[in-house]
């Protein structure tokens, strides 16, 4: 098919389908602020389609304000379902914009900040999306603390309780709290990742918490199945965030990130969310306790 007729947004290369970056070393404060990332990330604001998959849906999305998160939520937006967005308080400018991306398709966006790490917090933060929705049948647990340290002598204590806290505490409390509130049909997805196959050596806490989070999912699935209530999890690979700027890589490593894939580029956060809509869509009906890949070719078990 030649190049006048073939529809370039259904047909594309995906080695050129985004351009490989070669991100400049640069820092934010923890947990990083999409505005003011270089290169700016592709979320799908202006790209992705949607086709009535989540039509009506009622769904709860945790860091929600950047990176795969907010991809996630312009996706389901554009899918037909209504989000409430968690993110702290500090990503306030990020969650203004996606809100705003999400009214702007049509549907209804409700923004609670707060920190994933309290423990009141979560359980509140189920509550008020279930006021403010009117009810609750998705689930994304998506939020993730990532702090570089090459060495465990310089991990302290305190760093790994507050990963745990934020990055697998959280996703428990949140499904407990959610769990009542989610008719058969609902879907609960969590954001785990390739480093819980292939942990990296500065990431000892961070990927520890992914790689319970694989399993907490897989065995959630079968707790819940039996209510139709499906679970399943995204294992993303290198996807260029605010995560990876806030300390989340070695600032010297920034350049070359995402190169190694066989793809030999990293990845966009709109090239994740599509994995989530799947598995959040009936047309996945018979899909649980599964970890979808999402990491540009690299082999994963």
């Amino acid at each position: 098919m030649s190049e006048t007729t073939t529809d370039q947004l259904t047909f594309q290369n995906p080695v050129t389908r985004y351009p490989e970056i070669t991100p400049p070393i640069q820092d934010q404060p923890e947990p990083g602020i999409d505005q003011y990332l270089i290169p700016h990330t592709d979320r799908g604001q202006d790209s992705y389609r949607g086709t009535g998959r989540l039509e009506g849906r009622k769904a709860l999305i945790t860091g929600a304000d950047s990176g795969i998160g907010a991809a996630v939520a312009i996706a389901f937006a554009r899918e037909g379902a209504d989000v409430a967005l968690s993110y702290l308080p500090v990503e306030e400018p990020d969650a203004q914009e996606i809100k705003r991306v999400i009214e702007a398709s049509g549907r209804r966006a409700f923004l609670i900040p707060g920190d994933l790490a309290d423990r009141d917090f979560c359980e509140a933060l189920v509550t008020q999306a279930v006021d403010a929705l009117g009810g609750l049948d998705a689930l994304v647990n998506n939020a993730g603390r990532q702090i570089a340290v090459e060495d465990i002598a310089d991990l302290s204590d305190a760093q790994w309780t507050n990963t745990f806290e934020t990055n697998i505490h959280a996703i428990y409390r949140i499904s407990r709290a959610a769990i009542p509130h989610m008719p058969p049909g609902s879907t609960i997805v969590n954001t785990t990742s390739i480093q819980a196959y292939k942990p990296s050596t500065p990431l000892l806490d961070y990927a520890s918490t992914k790689a319970a989070i694989n399993n907490f999912s897989k065995g959630l699935a079968q707790q819940l199945a039996p209510k139709g209530i499906r679970v399943n999890a995204v294992a993303p690979g290198p996807i260029w965030t605010p995560l990876q700027v806030s300390d989340g890589q070695p600032k010297e490593k920034l350049p070359d990130f995402g190169k190694n894939t066989p793809l030999g580029r990293a990845g966009q956060p709109t090239e994740v969310a599509p994995a989530f809509v799947f598995l959040t869509s009936p047309e996945s009906s018979y899909v649980l306790g599964e970890t979808l890949n999402v990491n540009g070719g690299t082999p994963s078990p």
